[in-house]
């Protein structure tokens, strides 16, 4: 099974008891081109690139999907594959899907074996080998790795197609907040192998503040549904799509996806979403792959912080350091170890604290997270247990990253105060 991104401690740590093995994306396929490509000057666009072919006024449509593929790594062949299922559906008179794909040498050689960066209105074709959507400019070399390209692209999409209502997919390789280099794979999403640069939390929110926001921001991309990261672009979008887990390779079932939005273009944001979980989840439950994705509201996480932190003041009043590390522990984890699902480490804790306060605060956020928080969830193969809830959340046993004191979610939320208590 290929996954998206792949902690190599979670690798490691897995081998000796996995059935079959997956392939780590990250692990397996080491870029090595920063040194071939020393010389090359790459370069991030305006909004409005003197190269770019004038675009006449558009009528203002239903909703434009904008789509961000960064295949400029190892997963340039989904990339393609990708676009060829936004293209078994195509735009319409009320629905505009924009893409903009990056791809690199080494990797796929198909459709031309083009290497720069293209953008696309997507135009509806039979033809599964190849893209034959129209390439709306070139943009020669750019760094996809750089959040300023992702503002670009979506500031001359809704320029040139503009909408009543914005969806945002961020397409690559994700390891939900943590940025950091350990044993040669790098974390984070949106990572371009010819610059080694990507966008790291903080500048994805900053990003979706720039750009303006949208109504609907997907990651198809690994690990990546945590309040870590949706606290951070809380403010930019209404709601968020993501998954706890790694993805397949292939991700987004694009056409599962756009194709009922084209059907029904009248769609409400909270519909949209719940669309992309369902086609997402319907694929890998078709072909028994284990999968995670789940849709969050974000003007729910209002609420939230000051739940999270009155649990976290009365946990840690009890004095109950060991009964809070052991239920973290033994809770649902993902390709990184470190990261647990809140729904099931609240139920471990809640069960086993001598505190009623502590279990009623549990409960309610227990409850907060299922059906106001995450207002829809889906799970198959191995997460179908009734552990996975869809939201994770940073919680180490040990160790812990400073990195995570840059987040807004650690400035607001007292989560990161609860992890050094339950370590000492």
């Amino acid at each position: 099974m290929l996954r998206k991104a792949v902690s190599v401690f979670a690798i490691i740590a897995a081998v000796s008891t996995m059935v079959s093995a997956e392939i780590s994306f990250d692990a397996t396929n080491k870029t090595t081109l920063q040194q071939e490509i020393a010389g090359l000057e790459l370069s991030v666009p305006e909004a409005a690139p003197a190269v770019e072919k004038a675009v006449p006024a558009k009528a203002e449509k239903e909703w434009t999907v904008m789509v961000f593929i960064n295949a400029k790594n190892n997963l340039e062949k989904y990339g393609l594959l990708d676009v060829n299922e936004m293209e078994k559906v195509g735009s319409s008179d009320k629905v505009n899907i924009v893409v903009e794909m990056g791809r690199i040498s080494g990797y796929a050689a198909n459709d031309g074996d083009w290497k720069t960066t293209r953008r696309y209105l997507i135009k509806k074709d039979t033809d599964f080998a190849r893209i034959t959507s129209p390439v709306i400019t070139d943009l020669g070399k750019t760094d996809m790795g750089d959040y300023k390209t992702l503002v670009a692209f979506v500031n001359w999409a809704k320029a040139a197609y503009p909408a009543k209502k914005y969806m945002l997919v961020v397409w690559n390789h994700g390891s939900g907040w943590d940025k950091s280099r350990a044993m040669d794979v790098t974390k984070g999403i949106s990572y371009d192998d010819e610059t080694g640069n990507h966008i790291s939390t903080p500048q994805l929110g900053l990003a979706l503040k720039e750009m303006g926001g949208v109504n609907v921001y997907g990651s198809d991309a690994c690990l990546m549904q945590m309040p870590e990261v949706t606290y951070e672009i809380r403010n930019y979008a209404e709601y968020i799509v993501g998954s706890e887990e790694t993805e397949p390779g292939d991700g987004y079932t694009y056409d599962l996806f756009v194709g009922p939005l084209v059907a029904n273009p009248t769609m409400t944001p909270a519909e949209l979403g719940k669309v992309a979980v369902d086609g997402y989840s319907d694929h890998y439950q078709a072909i028994r792959q284990g999968s995670t994705q789940s849709l969050l509201a974000t003007a729910a996480l209002t609420g939230f912080v000051p739940m999270i932190n009155d649990f976290v003041k009365a946990a840690m009043a009890t004095g109950e350091k060991a009964l809070a590390k052991g239920a973290a522990a033994g809770s649902q984890s993902y390709a990184v170890f470190e990261n647990k699902d809140m729904w099931h480490f609240l139920h471990r804790y809640a069960a086993t604290t001598m505190s009623a306060d502590v279990k009623a605060k549990a409960q309610a956020l227990k409850a907060y997270l299922d059906g106001t928080l995450i207002v829809h969830n889906r799970v198959n193969g191995e997460y179908a247990d009734g552990f996975s809830h869809g939201l994770s959340v940073y919680m180490p046993s040990y160790d812990f990253n400073n990195d995570y004191n840059e987040l807004a979610w650690a400035k607001d939320a007292q989560w990161d105060e609860f992890i050094k208590w339950y370590q000492k």
